[in-house]
């Protein structure tokens, strides 16, 4: 049994090679290492450098090494992108989804967790955001995984194919054994942004928008730390072996920190007071977005092991200065 990961080179799924392989499981890993890194990846798991969109070459690579679960990762992520370039959110995360639901449906494939995200719910009515609330995403990359959701739940009904869709929060920190982390120069991840400024990497940091309705006037976030979220996925792995049904969770900690929250708290642990500047707001953004994540923890059974923003943050510096020793090209 070998679980295949798409976008497994990537910040979150390079996380997930690393809980699977701990965890005594074989893996493949496909990436066109568009922004994922070959280095990332330990010797003990297998990468195929292609495209997840590549109907053939899914098929090819789960006929040789025996798939029978996926862990679907490989994305374009960042919601003004989307927002200028639409379709080719659509194309990088609909279309090539398609394709590789196809070809797991053609292998035989039964069971598939997907990443999804939080922004399919768009500007919510209600905090904390429970999985029921009615999906109106307000971008392209927002709807470009609810296509997806759509596409998976259709495919579990005619054809059998167990899913678990987890819809993530923000992620943030790194490996907490320092194997892995957040490795894109010009991520824009806020801790990651934030710590880059912290070490000199920038000369400082842009916050965008500073009149939300919140208690700061700054958008509010729920943080997930990286492990936690792929130790949930492979928990969502032992619960469709073990024969559950096929089911939609939101993946946070149930408590939301402001941007200057988080500034504040990068500042104080990594001793600098770097340079803050105020823009105008980002296209997309909704004000606040906290998970009510209590479903993920009966369903899975998931107990977070690292819900402390001083530890995420320290993580994220500690990875920015070993980045420093890596070839990162």
């Amino acid at each position: 049994m070998t679980v295949l990961v798409t976008g497994g080179a990537g910040y979150i799924g390079s996380h997930m090679v690393l809980a699977l392989l701990d965890a005594g499981e074989k893996v493949v890993v496909v990436d066109n290492l568009s922004t994922g890194f070959w280095w990332a990846l330990p010797p003990e798991a297998t990468l195929v450098v292609g495209d997840c969109g590549d109907e053939e070459l899914m098929k090819r690579v789960m006929a040789e090494h025996g798939v029978t679960a996926i862990a679907h990762f490989a994305a374009r992520i960042v919601v003004p992108d989307s927002v200028a370039d639409p379709l080719g959110y659509y194309l990088a995360n609909t279309v090539k989804s398609r394709a590789l639901i196809a070809a797991a449906v053609a292998a035989g494939v039964k069971h598939f967790i997907f990443s999804s995200t939080a922004a399919v719910y768009g500007e919510p009515t209600t905090i904390p955001v429970p999985e029921d609330l009615p999906l109106d995403p307000v971008s392209p990359y927002g709807r470009s995984k609810l296509m997806t959701e759509w596409m998976l739940q259709d495919a579990g009904r005619a054809h059998g194919l167990g899913y678990v869709v987890l819809r993530y929060f923000n992620v943030a920190g790194a490996d907490p054994r320092g194997r892995t982390g957040q490795s894109t120069p010009n991520a824009t991840h806020l801790i990651k942004v934030a710590a880059q400024a912290a070490l000199g990497d920038r000369p400082g940091m842009q916050v965008y928008g500073t009149d939300f309705p919140t208690p700061d006037g700054s958008c509010l976030r729920d943080y997930i730390q990286v492990s936690d979220l792929a130790d949930a996925h492979l928990k969502a792995l032992s619960y469709l072996r073990s024969g559950g049904q096929s089911t939609v969770l939101n993946c946070g900690y149930g408590r939301g920190y402001s941007v200057l929250e988080v500034i504040d708290v990068v500042k104080r642990v990594s001793g600098v007071d770097f340079p803050v500047e105020y823009a105008q707001r980002r296209a997309g953004d909704p004000a606040a977005i906290v998970a009510k994540a209590d479903r993920v923890r009966a369903e899975l059974g998931w107990t977070p092991q690292h819900d402390n923003l001083e530890e995420i943050v320290d993580q994220a510096l500690r990875w920015e200065r070993s980045l420093k020793t890596k070839n990162v090209a």
